[in-house]
């Protein structure tokens, strides 16, 4: 009895290895983790459905952007080309009228010319004549302008200006008696008023 029982404890280290060497593993809950099933496949189709749409949003914003970027610099281009049209158009909107007058200036310097050398004050008169003659008739059927002279006519101060006042024991009424400086009207609105002497009835 004590030989078997000293055998049973003397088992080889080599017997224990073997053994756990040949005894099966159970992979069962490693395998569970690590399989697929349907409810995991339908969760990565819509992971995989929602990173498209947000690619696709992403590519939208993208192209608003840019869009919006475009117009922008279209519209300050734009607005530029408006300042810049706008400053040539009053820097040059009297050279319809400065050519207009160039012809009356050369003529006017011709006129001044000549009597610099002429003794004939009619001659130089008519030269001159000639050249306010061109120039008022150029002004009015080009542009508009009509010199007013109201001699004789009834005093009206919306297109009048009364530099003198004269009283008149023969007139019933404010009339013009003399014109001062004749007055302007361009396209028919009043630019200059007429300066004038008003005569007056003496009280």
């Amino acid at each position: 009895m004590k030989k078997n029982r000293k055998n049973k404890r003397c088992r080889m280290p080599e017997d224990d290895k073997k053994m756990t060497e040949e005894t099966p593993v159970n992979d069962e809950k490693g395998t569970e983790e690590t399989a697929s099933t349907p409810e995991s496949d339908e969760r990565d189709a819509e992971i995989a459905s929602l990173e498209a749409k947000v690619k696709e949003l992403e590519d939208v914003v993208a192209d608003l952007k840019d869009k919006a970027l475009r117009e922008a610099a279209e519209t300050e281009n734009y607005k530029k080309r408006l300042r810049a049209d706008k400053d040539s158009a009053v820097r040059y909107a009297n050279e319809g009228l400065i050519k207009d007058l160039l012809d009356p200036l050369d003529n006017f310097s011709r006129a001044v010319e000549a009597a610099s050398s002429s003794t004939d004050a009619e001659s130089i008169k008519t030269g001159i004549s000639m050249v306010e003659s061109q120039l008022q008739s150029i002004l009015k059927n080009n542009w508009g302008l009509e010199p007013y002279s109201p001699e004789g006519e009834d005093f009206d101060p919306s297109v009048m200006e009364a530099c003198l006042v004269q009283e008149d024991e023969n007139i019933d009424r404010e009339i013009v008696k003399q014109v001062l400086l004749k007055g302007y009207k361009l396209n028919g609105k009043v630019i200059r008023a007429a300066k004038v002497m008003v005569g007056k009835p003496k009280k």
